[in-house]
């Protein structure tokens, strides 16, 4: 399971090398390509498949001097080169960049309106539609701020989003709040999907607001457009962002460790020590240690070093792949009952082989413990959740999941334990219960 993708924007000097350094820092939201756009009396892009230290050696850094850019870094387990963003879009004679985080669930009727009315998509994305509906109603309008307020009437979906036209900067969050987006002031003004990497730069950070536009260009504007009832992905608190971020107000680590803390007090596990899947089971466990009263121990250790494109086709990569990047540590586990924490299941291959190298390593006993309700839907707002029929969870029981991930005992943490320990009451649980928002699907 992974994220579609991360923006970065800024307005400040050296804005080519500080994009660069905001994408590092949103690295974890995207590993399969990077690019940033600036403006030099036109567009321009440099952007390649790859993480942000092989897309941008160096030389790229220094090749082009601008005070503004957009940035973007991308997961996706397909497309071209050509469809790394920002994405270059052409309407109305008139270019546009775009970065964007999520995923619009109307897309194909809308672009097959924009066809009718005679325009030409050159990519396959749906990010290139959030460009053409700005540029088609800028020119009906000849205001940016209208535009986008057409934009939000007319395009559903999950959407923050950064657009590098003009010689400006437009950024906008989808009127229901799906992704996150932030804004700090300091030597210039930035925005970045987690504030996490606005901090680099700045001390004073605020969440962007539902619906909310900023317009950057000699002065800095910013309008409410629209709003509608905020859904906050949960899963960016389970798992996607940066422990050390804050989202609408509620500390990432913080709500792990809460979550552990609940799933100790609904799932208590006889066990002699509590080991986290790292790293995204780590705030978790200790909760769980924490409450239990049980033992944290570092018992996997997590091989950092094994390359992205380190890729063998067939069973062979997939039985190799759980023992290159995770190593027990026999020490610790060896006639021991394990309480192993995480924070969720998709389609279980991974955690059934973590299981299986546990007992190998010599655990008497593996007692699985997951910090999230069963994940028993696809996402449609810009997580690549798999298809339903993929989804463990999805059909069958939680004894069924731990018959097939060859636990000794299974538990997960309730939905009404996830949302207390959020502390949230308008979250998007839709993976976890089916439950959809009807604005994003309001076609």
């Amino acid at each position: 399971m992974k994220e579609k993708c991360g923006i970065f924007a800024v307005k400040a000097e050296n804005a080519l090398r500080k994009a660069c350094y905001g994408l590092i820092a949103l690295q974890h939201r995207g590993q399969e390509s990077a690019g940033i756009s600036i403006w030099e009396h036109k567009i321009r892009t440099i952007a390649g498949r790859g993480l942000v230290s092989e897309v941008f050696r160096g030389k790229e850094l220094t090749k082009f001097r601008s005070n503004i850019a957009i940035a973007h870094v991308r997961y996706s387990t397909s497309g071209s080169l050509s469809e790394t963003q920002p994405l270059e879009v052409s309407c109305c004679e008139k270019e546009i960049a775009v970065a964007h985080n999520g995923t619009l669930t109307n897309f194909l009727p809308l672009r097959r309106e924009y066809e009718k009315r005679g325009i030409k998509f050159r990519h396959s994305v749906d990010s290139e539609l959030l460009g053409v509906s700005f540029l088609w109603h800028l020119k009906e309008t000849g205001d940016e701020f209208e535009a986008m307020r057409e934009v939000f009437n007319e395009v559903k979906g999950a959407y923050s989003v950064a657009f590098l036209f003009d010689g400006k900067i437009l950024v906008a969050r989808d009127p229901l709040g799906f992704r996150p987006l932030s804004y700090g002031v300091g030597d210039g003004h930035y925005f970045a999907s987690e504030d996490s990497a606005l901090r680099l730069f700045v001390d004073e950070v605020r969440d962007v607001k539902p619906g909310e536009v900023f317009l950057i260009s000699d002065d800095v504007e910013s309008k409410v457009l629209a709003k509608e009832r905020h859904y906050h992905c949960v899963f960016e608190y389970i798992y996607f962002a940066r422990p050390d971020s804050i989202i609408d107000g509620v500390s990432v680590y913080k709500a792990r460790v809460k979550m552990g803390e609940g799933l100790a007090r609904e799932s208590p596990a006889n066990a002699d020590v509590v080991i986290p899947v790292p790293d995204s089971g780590r705030a978790a466990a200790l909760g769980f240690s924490q409450i239990s009263g049980i033992p944290y121990a570092e018992g996997l250790i997590k091989n950092r070093y094994i390359g992205r494109t380190f890729i063998m086709p067939g069973q062979f990569y997939r039985e190799l792949k759980v023992k290159l990047k995770l190593s027990p540590v026999r020490e610790v586990i060896e006639g021991k009952r394990v309480a192993l924490v995480d924070d969720s299941i998709v389609r279980g291959t991974t955690m059934k082989r973590i299981v299986e190298l546990l007992k190998k390593a010599g655990a008497k006993e593996v007692h699985v413990r997951i910090a999230s309700p069963p994940i028993r839907h696809p996402c449609y707002m810009g997580i690549d959740i798999p298809t339903r029929h993929e989804l463990i969870a999805a059909f069958g029981s939680v004894e069924n999941v731990r018959r097939a991930i060859g636990a000794d005992t299974l538990a997960y943490l309730s939905v009404e334990g996830l949302k207390k320990a959020v502390g949230k009451k308008d979250l998007c649980l839709a993976c976890l219960t089916g439950n959809y928002p009807e604005w994003a699907f309001r076609f």
